[in-house]
């Protein structure tokens, strides 16, 4: 069964740094891309970054390049989501998704989803 678990959500002022985790389990974790994406209040569900499963290939969203870094650490399952010089429209639900290989920035492409972790910049 398939698990990921999203942590390192909170409440930070503008210009902040926040660093999200997420932990998978039950999957081939170096076999599978990772995306980040975001819901805000009254909102679509939007894409923000997704790394490939080698990590030699990234994608972002133009709202958060040059702000959002991704990493991955195969040996430890878990890949890292670090937000520096946050706005208050990055406030959402941050989920991580995994879909097997390559990068798409389509949720609908994703298998698997974590429950997600709520971020609140403050102006």
């Amino acid at each position: 069964q398939v698990q990921l678990v999203e942590s390192g959500g909170g409440l930070v002022q503008a210009g902040g740094s926040l660093r999200l985790s997420c932990a998978a389990s039950g999957i081939t974790f170096s076999r599978y891309a990772m995306g980040w994406f975001r819901q805000a209040p009254g909102k679509e569900r939007e894409f923000v970054v997704a790394i490939n499963w080698s990590g030699t290939s990234t994608y972002y969203a133009d709202s958060v390049k040059g702000r959002f870094t991704i990493a991955r650490d195969n040996a430890k399952n878990t890949v890292y989501l670090q937000m520096d010089s946050l706005k208050p429209e990055d406030t959402a639900v941050y989920s991580c998704a995994a879909r097997a290989w390559e990068i798409t920035t389509t949720p609908e492409s994703y298998a698997s989803w974590g429950q997600g972790t709520r971020v609140t910049v403050s102006s």
